[in-house]
């Protein structure tokens, strides 16, 4: 700051023209690094087997990615209002438990309806209590994942629930221009929350939020508001994604999204997302959830032990988060 203050007007004119610095290089870096990555990937897997680049197979990624994808695009609007998401996973089975046993009893429409209330209504509980009740939103939507996964158990009478209706599967296995449901429900959840982030007073709200609580406030931001949406947000995309699976697999047991929350977490931070609030993008989620996927189908086609890739999307995970740490501090 010292140095603009010094600076005659003529030479901030040609400095604001010149070439970008080492700055904005690192920046770029932290930007398109994971797009690389992700190519890099691609062309890794493509030479490792003969079936990686086939048409099928890629539908395959793309639908194996369509439930981690739709909670992990809506927990990034939720990570940059400032806000931290634990609960989904446990939102995605509840919802998909309600969804199947309403529709056991009525009818399939009015079993989607009742899942995706139940998504909002959990989803605004977490705001709630993060927002009014002023919890720490890691502490507060663990303490609501461990209770929704015991309502889950005590809806589900800690068994599986069977769909009856095997029209259901409809839902998330139609297929519309050589793709399934389930893949252009991704891709509409990506694009809608990607428009809203982006192109509205709300998303402006969630940066705003996140970046500075107090000032955005002061400011005149319906601060506590814009985090209590992320959340009912958050709640139904889960109910989205629990929907769907329920559907392909016409059952719901009352564990099925206990791993699901974390590898949304992951592909937000493998898609360089900051933990800290205020800024990130759906289409870094969206490249982090690619990645994710293109690893598990690729170690699938080559026959490689599941634990190696555990192994390896922890180790992108830390290589990530280190990567935008340094950068951030190099560039600042």
């Amino acid at each position: 700051m010292s140095a603009s203050t010094s600076t005659p007007p003529a030479t901030s004119a040609t400095t604001v023209d010149a070439p970008p610095g080492r700055g904005a290089m690192l920046a770029r870096l932290r930007d398109y690094g994971i797009v690389a990555f992700l190519l890099l990937l691609v062309v890794v897997m493509s030479l490792t087997t003969d079936t990686f680049l086939t048409v099928d197979n890629i539908k395959n990624v793309l639908n194996n990615a369509a439930a981690v994808g739709i909670i992990a695009c809506a927990i990034t609007l939720v990570i940059i209002a400032g806000g931290f998401d634990l609960s989904a996973g446990a939102m995605f089975t509840v919802a998909a438990i309600i969804a199947a046993k309403v529709a056991n009893e009525t009818s399939i429409a009015v079993g989607i309806v009742a899942g995706l209330a139940a998504g909002a209504g959990l989803g605004l509980v977490n705001g709630l209590l993060c927002t009014v009740g002023r919890l720490n939103h890691f502490v507060g939507t663990l303490g609501t994942m461990i209770a929704f996964g015991g309502l889950a158990t005590l809806l589900s009478g800690a068994g599986m629930v069977l769909i009856d209706d095997q029209s259901f599967a409809d839902v998330a296995n139609t297929e519309l221009l050589g793709f399934r449901m389930s893949t252009w429900a991704l891709v509409a959840v990506a694009l809608l929350l990607g428009y809203l982030l982006n192109r509205t007073v709300f998303g402006r709200h969630i940066f705003g939020t996140g970046g500075n609580f107090q000032a955005a406030r002061l400011a005149g931001v319906p601060v506590f508001r814009t985090q209590a949406l992320t959340y009912v947000i958050s709640g139904v995309a889960a109910a989205v994604a629990g929907i769907l699976v329920a559907a392909e697999t016409l059952s719901v047991t009352d564990t099925g999204g206990a791993a699901i929350i974390f590898d949304a977490l992951a592909a937000v931070l493998i898609g360089g997302n900051s933990v800290r609030g205020g800024e990130g993008a759906i289409w870094r989620t969206m490249v982090g959830v690619l990645v994710l996927g293109v690893i598990a189908n690729g170690f699938n086609l080559n026959g490689v032990d599941p634990i190696y890739q555990q192994i390896v999307s922890g180790t992108i995970i830390i290589v990530a988060v280190g990567a935008d740490a340094w950068t951030r501090r190099r560039s600042a």
